[in-house]
Protein backbone atom coordinates (compact mmCIF):
# COMPACT_ATOMS: atom_id res chain seq x y z
CA UNK A 1 0.00 0.00 0.00
CA UNK A 2 0.99 3.42 -0.24
CA UNK A 3 -0.02 7.02 0.16
CA UNK A 4 -0.04 9.45 -2.81
CA UNK A 5 1.30 13.17 -2.21
CA UNK A 6 -2.35 14.14 -0.88
CA UNK A 7 -2.06 11.76 2.44
CA UNK A 8 -4.38 9.49 0.24
CA UNK A 9 -4.24 6.22 0.33
CA UNK A 10 -3.79 4.22 -2.72
CA UNK A 11 -3.24 0.55 -3.82
CA UNK A 12 0.46 0.61 -5.58
CA UNK A 13 1.44 -1.37 -8.18
CA UNK A 14 4.65 -1.35 -9.61
CA UNK A 15 5.71 1.12 -7.28
CA UNK A 16 3.27 3.21 -7.56
CA UNK A 17 -0.11 4.92 -6.43
CA UNK A 18 -2.88 3.62 -9.07
CA UNK A 19 -5.58 5.33 -7.27
CA UNK A 20 -7.23 5.99 -3.61
CA UNK A 21 -9.67 3.21 -2.31
CA UNK A 22 -13.34 3.46 -3.15
CA UNK A 23 -15.89 1.17 -3.93
CA UNK A 24 -14.96 0.25 -7.01
CA UNK A 25 -12.33 -1.80 -4.98
CA UNK A 26 -14.86 -3.80 -3.02
CA UNK A 27 -17.21 -4.08 -6.08
CA UNK A 28 -14.55 -5.87 -7.76
CA UNK A 29 -13.77 -8.49 -5.41
CA UNK A 30 -17.71 -8.80 -4.36
CA UNK A 31 -17.42 -10.21 -8.37
CA UNK A 32 -14.36 -12.52 -7.85
CA UNK A 33 -16.13 -14.29 -4.84
CA UNK A 34 -14.62 -17.72 -5.65
CA UNK A 35 -10.70 -16.19 -6.03
CA UNK A 36 -11.28 -14.30 -2.46
CA UNK A 37 -12.48 -17.66 -0.87
CA UNK A 38 -9.41 -19.44 -1.82
CA UNK A 39 -6.98 -17.13 -1.10
CA UNK A 40 -8.37 -16.67 2.42
CA UNK A 41 -8.49 -20.18 2.24
CA UNK A 42 -4.84 -20.61 1.82
CA UNK A 43 -4.15 -17.79 4.83
CA UNK A 44 -5.77 -19.80 6.78
CA UNK A 45 -4.11 -23.31 6.12
CA UNK A 46 -0.35 -21.55 6.05
CA UNK A 47 -1.74 -20.21 9.49
CA UNK A 48 -2.61 -23.73 11.00
CA UNK A 49 0.54 -25.01 9.43
CA UNK A 50 2.92 -22.91 10.75
CA UNK A 51 0.91 -23.31 14.54
CA UNK A 52 1.08 -27.36 14.10
CA UNK A 53 4.85 -27.32 12.92
CA UNK A 54 5.85 -25.52 16.16
CA UNK A 55 4.18 -27.80 18.22
CA UNK A 56 5.20 -30.59 16.30
CA UNK A 57 8.82 -29.39 16.72
CA UNK A 58 8.58 -28.30 20.59
CA UNK A 59 6.75 -31.67 21.46
CA UNK A 60 9.00 -33.78 19.59
CA UNK A 61 5.21 -35.42 18.47
CA UNK A 62 6.93 -36.93 14.92
CA UNK A 63 3.23 -38.19 13.57
CA UNK A 64 1.72 -34.78 13.60
CA UNK A 65 5.22 -33.14 11.84
CA UNK A 66 4.52 -36.19 8.93
CA UNK A 67 1.06 -35.05 8.71
CA UNK A 68 1.87 -31.66 8.52
CA UNK A 69 4.68 -32.35 5.64
CA UNK A 70 2.06 -34.75 3.83
CA UNK A 71 -0.85 -31.41 3.95
CA UNK A 72 1.69 -29.15 2.26
CA UNK A 73 0.46 -30.69 -1.08
CA UNK A 74 -2.88 -29.23 -0.30
CA UNK A 75 -1.76 -26.06 -0.12
CA UNK A 76 0.62 -26.41 -3.40
CA UNK A 77 -2.58 -27.69 -4.92
CA UNK A 78 -5.29 -24.75 -3.96
CA UNK A 79 -2.42 -22.38 -5.05
CA UNK A 80 -2.20 -23.59 -9.04
CA UNK A 81 -6.20 -24.06 -8.47
CA UNK A 82 -5.95 -20.30 -7.70
CA UNK A 83 -3.40 -18.79 -9.62
CA UNK A 84 -5.22 -20.86 -12.77
CA UNK A 85 -8.34 -18.97 -11.92
CA UNK A 86 -6.44 -16.04 -11.65
CA UNK A 87 -4.58 -16.01 -15.26
CA UNK A 88 -7.81 -17.60 -16.91
CA UNK A 89 -9.64 -14.16 -15.78
CA UNK A 90 -6.61 -11.67 -16.53
CA UNK A 91 -6.26 -12.61 -19.75
CA UNK A 92 -9.99 -12.74 -20.71
CA UNK A 93 -12.29 -10.23 -22.41
CA UNK A 94 -9.63 -7.07 -21.50
CA UNK A 95 -10.31 -6.83 -17.87
CA UNK A 96 -11.40 -3.23 -16.52
CA UNK A 97 -8.85 -1.53 -14.76
CA UNK A 98 -9.82 -1.85 -11.10
CA UNK A 99 -10.31 -5.17 -11.79
CA UNK A 100 -7.01 -5.80 -13.59
CA UNK A 101 -5.41 -4.71 -10.38
CA UNK A 102 -6.77 -6.92 -8.07
CA UNK A 103 -5.81 -9.96 -10.23
CA UNK A 104 -2.51 -8.57 -10.59
CA UNK A 105 -1.96 -8.29 -6.53
CA UNK A 106 -3.23 -11.70 -6.44
CA UNK A 107 -0.49 -12.91 -8.30
CA UNK A 108 1.53 -11.39 -6.82
CA UNK A 109 0.37 -12.56 -3.32
CA UNK A 110 0.19 -16.38 -4.37
CA UNK A 111 3.45 -17.09 -4.79
CA UNK A 112 4.36 -15.77 -1.31
CA UNK A 113 1.67 -17.94 0.42
CA UNK A 114 2.78 -21.03 -1.50
CA UNK A 115 6.14 -20.17 -0.26
CA UNK A 116 5.19 -19.62 2.93
CA UNK A 117 3.55 -22.91 3.31
CA UNK A 118 6.76 -24.40 2.05
CA UNK A 119 8.04 -22.97 4.83
CA UNK A 120 5.61 -24.77 7.47
CA UNK A 121 6.86 -27.77 5.46
CA UNK A 122 10.50 -27.38 6.43
CA UNK A 123 10.11 -26.84 10.36
CA UNK A 124 7.57 -30.06 10.44
CA UNK A 125 10.24 -31.92 8.38
CA UNK A 126 12.57 -30.75 11.26
CA UNK A 127 10.27 -32.30 13.98
CA UNK A 128 10.01 -35.44 11.99
CA UNK A 129 13.78 -36.08 12.43
CA UNK A 130 13.22 -35.16 15.69
CA UNK A 131 15.78 -32.34 16.46
CA UNK A 132 14.07 -30.52 19.85
CA UNK A 133 16.10 -33.29 21.71
CA UNK A 134 19.47 -31.14 20.33
CA UNK A 135 18.36 -28.39 21.69
CA UNK A 136 18.92 -26.28 25.44
CA UNK A 137 15.54 -25.38 27.62
CA UNK A 138 16.12 -21.97 26.03
CA UNK A 139 16.92 -22.53 22.88
CA UNK A 140 12.88 -24.32 22.73
CA UNK A 141 11.49 -21.70 24.88
CA UNK A 142 12.77 -19.05 21.78
CA UNK A 143 11.70 -21.39 19.16
CA UNK A 144 7.95 -21.93 21.05
CA UNK A 145 7.86 -17.69 20.99
CA UNK A 146 9.11 -17.63 17.59
CA UNK A 147 6.33 -19.93 16.58
CA UNK A 148 3.85 -17.64 18.80
CA UNK A 149 4.97 -14.40 17.17
CA UNK A 150 4.14 -16.20 13.51
CA UNK A 151 1.01 -17.42 14.48
CA UNK A 152 -0.27 -13.88 15.24
CA UNK A 153 1.41 -12.98 12.18
CA UNK A 154 -0.02 -14.53 10.02
CA UNK A 155 -3.42 -14.27 11.62
CA UNK A 156 -3.27 -10.52 11.64
CA UNK A 157 -2.61 -11.03 8.45
CA UNK A 158 -5.42 -13.26 7.01
CA UNK A 159 -7.74 -10.98 8.63
CA UNK A 160 -6.38 -7.83 7.06
CA UNK A 161 -6.89 -9.86 3.69
CA UNK A 162 -10.51 -10.73 5.18
CA UNK A 163 -12.05 -7.19 6.23
CA UNK A 164 -9.68 -5.19 3.72
CA UNK A 165 -9.93 -2.75 6.15
CA UNK A 166 -7.20 -3.62 8.31
CA UNK A 167 -5.71 -1.55 11.24
CA UNK A 168 -2.66 -3.77 12.05
CA UNK A 169 0.32 -1.72 11.27
CA UNK A 170 1.42 -0.48 14.46
CA UNK A 171 1.19 -4.38 15.98
CA UNK A 172 2.58 -5.68 12.90
CA UNK A 173 5.71 -3.45 12.92
CA UNK A 174 6.25 -4.77 16.53
CA UNK A 175 5.57 -8.18 16.34
CA UNK A 176 8.25 -8.05 13.03
CA UNK A 177 10.16 -6.26 15.69
CA UNK A 178 9.87 -9.06 17.88
CA UNK A 179 10.57 -11.36 15.86
CA UNK A 180 13.65 -10.15 14.06
CA UNK A 181 14.96 -9.96 17.97
CA UNK A 182 14.33 -13.66 18.67
CA UNK A 183 16.00 -14.52 15.73
CA UNK A 184 19.22 -12.69 16.56
CA UNK A 185 18.81 -14.10 20.21
CA UNK A 186 17.80 -17.99 19.19
CA UNK A 187 21.63 -17.70 16.61
CA UNK A 188 23.44 -16.34 19.66
CA UNK A 189 21.96 -19.01 22.06
CA UNK A 190 22.96 -22.02 19.68
CA UNK A 191 26.49 -20.61 19.19
CA UNK A 192 26.89 -20.66 22.61
CA UNK A 193 25.08 -23.52 23.36
CA UNK A 194 28.37 -25.90 22.00
CA UNK A 195 26.00 -28.29 20.01
CA UNK A 196 26.99 -30.11 17.27
CA UNK A 197 28.15 -28.42 13.92
CA UNK A 198 25.35 -30.32 11.93
CA UNK A 199 22.69 -29.49 14.54
CA UNK A 200 23.76 -25.99 15.12
CA UNK A 201 23.41 -25.65 10.88
CA UNK A 202 19.97 -27.29 11.56
CA UNK A 203 18.52 -25.09 14.32
CA UNK A 204 19.90 -21.85 12.28
CA UNK A 205 17.46 -22.98 9.60
CA UNK A 206 14.75 -23.03 11.78
CA UNK A 207 14.93 -19.83 12.67
CA UNK A 208 15.32 -18.58 9.40
CA UNK A 209 12.29 -20.33 8.44
CA UNK A 210 10.61 -18.29 11.25
CA UNK A 211 11.86 -15.20 10.27
CA UNK A 212 10.85 -15.27 7.04
CA UNK A 213 7.49 -16.24 7.57
CA UNK A 214 7.15 -13.14 9.58
CA UNK A 215 8.47 -11.04 6.65
CA UNK A 216 5.92 -12.85 4.35
CA UNK A 217 3.23 -12.36 6.80
CA UNK A 218 4.19 -8.24 6.51
CA UNK A 219 4.65 -8.51 2.87
CA UNK A 220 1.10 -9.85 2.68
CA UNK A 221 -0.65 -7.78 4.58
CA UNK A 222 1.20 -4.91 2.50
CA UNK A 223 -0.23 -5.92 -0.63
CA UNK A 224 -3.66 -6.51 0.43
CA UNK A 225 -6.15 -5.01 -2.68
CA UNK A 226 -8.51 -2.71 -1.27
CA UNK A 227 -6.77 -2.35 1.89
CA UNK A 228 -5.87 1.20 3.58
CA UNK A 229 -2.80 1.78 5.51
CA UNK A 230 0.84 1.46 5.34
CA UNK A 231 3.45 -1.05 6.22
CA UNK A 232 6.78 -0.79 6.49
CA UNK A 233 8.92 -3.29 4.26
CA UNK A 234 9.99 -6.20 5.97
CA UNK A 235 13.77 -5.45 4.87
CA UNK A 236 13.57 -1.75 6.10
Amino acid sequence: MGFGRSGTVGTVIGGDVAGPVDDDDRRVVAEMPAIDRHVHELFALVSEAAAGATHALVTGDREAAKELVRRDAVIDKLYREVEQLVESELVGDQPELERKRYLVAMLRMLPELERSGDLAEHIAQRAVRPIAVEMSPRSRGLVERMGEVASQMWEMAADAFGDREPSVAERMDELDDEMDDLHTTFIAEIVGSGVATQIAIELALIGRFYERLGDHAVNLTRNVPGAPGRFRSARE
